[in-house]
């Protein structure tokens, strides 16, 4: 993790103290505790998935998956606000690994980060689709071809993979806090100005209510990624009244969020979900960055967890579709007892995610980013920056 000088004083006005400015920032290496709860929110989004719901998911095991599992269909319809906890480690991880970079050094690291195993997914789930449509259709060629530019779901056009609609939230992040942070350099008070702007932007578009300012501002999601940024702050800088006022801010929005996204009376089935039990799951999913912030998970550093952090992305862009595939082969073809089914199918996909990582994501994402670099570098500074 690059570290930053501390913020520098304001000026002291005799006879007043000068204001308290935040602590020294940490210094320390990777937080594997970190890419363990990544893996953790991919898990818990592959379980909604596999067991909980019906639709596609019924129709690749035959019936629905809350008779096939009753007691894990009740847990697995909660793993769908694995996506919100996803949102969270984002802020986090986005605030720390930009800091000290230039706004092409980001743009060049999110494309590198994000494409190479997204085109090869792309690639992949589009191949089983054409051997086997029972299970998805092919998309026509010119919507494949929007698929690739990960911009489909605003060109209204059909997507491949299902779960990249959290792709493009992601993206309008990024480009949210390229332009208000990245572009003048990430601070302190750069990042908590962002925050509570962005907070009341919030707000204010919930009051507009027309798709331009939801699809800009994004109100819905925007509390999740602002917790993630003040929790990466307490991280670096250590424990602020201010920052934990963001954090409680954000979840108070954000569980409201869930709960009316996820729940509405009279809700029952074998699908059924609490408000209670969605509030619980979001403050657990906020404890857990807080921990990983204080420190209190520093101890968690082992090896495996960076290797299963590595899958999260590629086991996140293939886990939906391919594990539909895989059920139905496993269950209705082999005749697979479900339960072996279920684990055969999630340790089938995260094999292909690791030969993705390996074979792909990793070498391809290198190179394309040594390209990008270099390219930029032979345009002239004074021409770059006008």
């Amino acid at each position: 993790m690059t570290s930053a000088p501390p913020l520098p004083a304001e000026a002291a006005v005799p006879g007043k103290a000068a204001p308290q400015q935040p602590t020294a920032p940490r210094a320390g290496g990777r937080l594997r505790a970190l890419d363990g709860l990544r893996i953790l929110a991919a898990l818990m989004v592959c379980l909604y998935h596999y067991a909980g719901k019906n639709g596609e998911v019924a129709e690749s095991w035959g019936q629905s998956p809350g008779l096939m599992f009753p007691t894990l269909s009740s847990v697995a319809t909660y793993g769908c606000l694995g996506v919100q906890f996803f949102f969270v480690i984002s802020g986090f991880v986005i605030c720390m690994s930009s800091w000290g970079r230039s706004p092409g050094d980001f743009f060049r690291s999110r494309v590198a980060r994000l494409y190479p195993a997204y085109w090869a997914a792309i690639v992949i789930v589009t191949a089983a689709a054409v051997l086997l449509p029972v299970v998805v259709r092919p998309l026509p060629l010119d919507e494949f071809f929007v698929n690739l530019t990960m911009l489909q779901q605003p060109m209204g056009v059909d997507r491949v993979l299902g779960v990249c609609w959290t792709l493009w939230v992601e993206m309008r992040f990024y480009l949210l806090f390229a332009v208000f942070v990245v572009w003048r350099g990430v601070t302190y008070r750069r990042v908590v100005v962002f925050c509570v702007a962005w907070t009341f932007a919030g707000v204010f578009a919930r009051i507009a209510h027309t798709p331009l300012t939801d699809a800009l501002v994004m109100r819905d999601h925007a509390p999740y990624f602002i917790a993630g940024l003040a929790f990466y702050l307490i991280h670096r800088y250590g424990s602020d009244l201010l920052l934990w006022g963001i954090v409680l801010t954000s979840w108070l929005l954000g569980q409201r969020y869930s709960v009316t996204a996820l729940w509405h009376p009279g809700m029952d089935g074998d699908f059924a979900r609490s408000p209670y039990v969605i509030q619980a799951i979001t403050a657990l999913a906020f404890l857990a960055v807080a921990a990983v912030a204080l420190g209190w998970l520093d101890r968690a550093d082992w090896r495996w967890l960076t290797v299963a952090g590595a899958l999260t992305y590629p086991f996140y862009l293939l886990h939906e579709h391919l594990g539909w595939f895989a059920i139905r082969i496993m269950n209705r073809a082999l005749h697979l007892p479900p339960y072996v089914t279920l684990a055969a199918s999630v340790s089938s996909v995260l094999i292909l995610a690791h030969l993705l990582h390996r074979l792909v994501e990793k070498p391809l994402g290198s190179r394309l980013k040594r390209a990008m670099t270099a390219q930029a570098a032979r345009i002239p500074w004074r021409e770059r920056t006008g």
